[in-house]
């Protein structure tokens, strides 16, 4: 069983500014930094094909395109897991919609627990960049790149 602790953040100044849009153009600074508050990931080996996730809600399907939660569903397209899995999230605080980069620390978690379950160690860098890609690039959430990089690197 693989456990991750990953820190939400909290953000001082200069949101907005950590868009790609705005930082290939203009300087952007932020001041963030993380807090004493965590999400937890949870996974472990299933010893069936099925796929279990349990977040406020929880699904159990057959194959990873059935499942419904969009970060837990790219995070394992991401590190090539297909089946016989569980997964749980859990938090020390209601963070979803809170402007904390919840969604962010979830992804940084869910990346950092997979590749451990897989034996594949990665760094603080490559985990935020995964983070950014599957947000950003793949589910197309307006974001910026602070959160990712606050939660990775803690």
């Amino acid at each position: 069983m693989i456990i991750t602790k990953t820190p939400l953040r909290i953000s001082f100044l200069g949101g907005g500014t950590d868009f790609r849009g705005f930082f290939h153009q203009e300087d952007g600074w932020v001041l963030s930094s993380a807090i004493d508050k965590f999400i937890y990931v949870v996974v472990k080996e299933r010893f069936d094909s099925k796929i279990r996730v349990g977040y406020t809600r929880t699904e159990m399907v057959d194959h990873v395109d059935e499942v419904q939660h969009e970060l837990v569903r790219e995070a394992l397209r991401k590190t090539g897991i297909t089946q016989g899995i569980e997964i749980a999230t859990m938090a020390d605080i209601p963070s979803e919609g809170s402007g904390l980069g919840s969604s962010s620390t979830v992804t940084v978690g869910l990346l950092n627990a997979l590749y451990t379950y897989l034996n594949q160690p990665v760094g603080h860098e490559q985990l935020a960049r995964e983070a950014c890609e599957i947000e950003i690039d793949i589910l197309g959430k307006p974001i910026g790149v602070q959160d990712q990089y606050i939660a990775a690197y803690g």
